[in-house]
């Protein structure tokens, strides 16, 4: 099964829509399926009161509200449109997370055929209701929820009318950048287990190798922060992806993908014409007289494996060779 690698432009475009339009273009040449961003509108995501977490207060102006920080990247409808276009015409899926009822109904009828669920809105009630009388697929960040967490949300969804076959659980640290003591990559398989649903990771570590291991254990969508530079002003760029890790970590699951196979154990090609140069016949270690017993002081196991199998060394002991045999002769 494909992964589905969600590009997070997030709000790393900093309001500006040239550079928005530089990362999704960075996306689709690194490969990626869909390049994402935030949909929201700052009186409605935050209080004037609401603080900044720690890492958003050291990568932007300190004496700057939340909610004075969000007015600065929101994106308007027509940008929404703008964006779209340039996704379309760099052949890369669009797509955002809604973080308000409003924002979720503004990307509907923008055409948005599945959701996205922040973990901050995972016990959001009325939000998760609303998403799931659309009954279409939904991707759930769980960062900071519990299983009985989880559960809950769940109960929503499937009362409201997605069924739990349409969700996507990804398990998730919600800290920039997140500390590998900190990643517990097993409690995505734990979310698979309990809740029997499709599981993937939205990775806020630094490099690349975590959203790789979440592959390699069974995930099927990765979610990816990156940016431009990870110099640039702003509260998530410090903990993003530069263009060449993107890349990077986009062939590297291309390649997981492959890797992983089917799970059957069989020969594969390559070995099949390696086969007979790795394993071992039985051959004659000394010269054998016709008429003597074969034993093992006289044969032994050497390559090429185009003989008779060392497995059946019981069966030869003690038979009586039939012909003269010289040193390294097969059996």
């Amino acid at each position: 099964m494909k992964v589905l690698i969600i590009a997070e432009a997030g709000v790393n475009h900093n309001g500006d829509m040239e550079l928005a339009k530089k990362l999704i273009d960075v996306a689709a040449q690194a490969g990626a399926d869909l390049v994402k961003f935030q949909t929201f509108n700052a009186n409605r995501q935050a209080t004037h009161a609401a603080k900044k977490a720690d890492y958003q207060t050291k990568s932007t102006d300190g004496n700057e509200s939340q909610h004075e920080m969000l007015r600065r990247l929101e994106l308007t409808p027509e940008m929404h449109n703008e964006l779209i276009a340039h996704c379309a015409l760099r052949n890369i899926g669009f797509f955002s997370t809604g973080f308000d009822i409003e924002s979720v109904d503004l990307l509907v009828s923008l055409g948005q055929q599945q959701f996205k669920i922040p973990s901050g809105e995972i016990t959001n009630l009325p939000y998760l209701r609303h998403i799931g009388q659309f009954g279409k697929p939904v991707i759930l960040s769980t960062g900071m929820a519990t299983l009985g967490d989880i559960e809950a949300a769940i109960e929503v969804l499937e009362k409201a009318g997605t069924s739990r076959a349409k969700l996507t659980l990804l398990h998730c640290t919600t800290e920039y950048p997140t500390p590998m003591a900190e990643v517990n990559l097993r409690a995505m398989q734990s979310i698979h287990s309990a809740f029997g649903v499709a599981v993937g990771y939205s990775d806020h570590t630094q490099g690349i190798e975590i959203a790789i291991a979440a592959v390699a254990l069974g995930a099927t969508v990765i979610e990816k922060h990156f940016t431009l530079d990870r110099n640039l002003p702003g509260p998530d760029h410090k903990a993003s992806l530069e263009p060449h890790e993107l890349k990077a970590m986009v062939t590297a699951i291309r390649n997981i993908e492959v890797a992983l196979g089917d799970g059957i154990k069989r020969l594969t090609p390559g070995e099949a014409k390696n086969k007979p140069v790795a394993r071992k016949s039985l051959v004659a270690s000394k010269a054998i007289k016709a008429g003597e017993l074969f034993s093992g002081q006289n044969v032994t196991a050497k390559r090429p494996g185009t003989g008779i199998s060392p497995m059946r060394w019981d069966e030869i002991i003690g038979q009586v060779a039939r012909k003269d045999y010289d040193e390294d002769d097969l059996i």
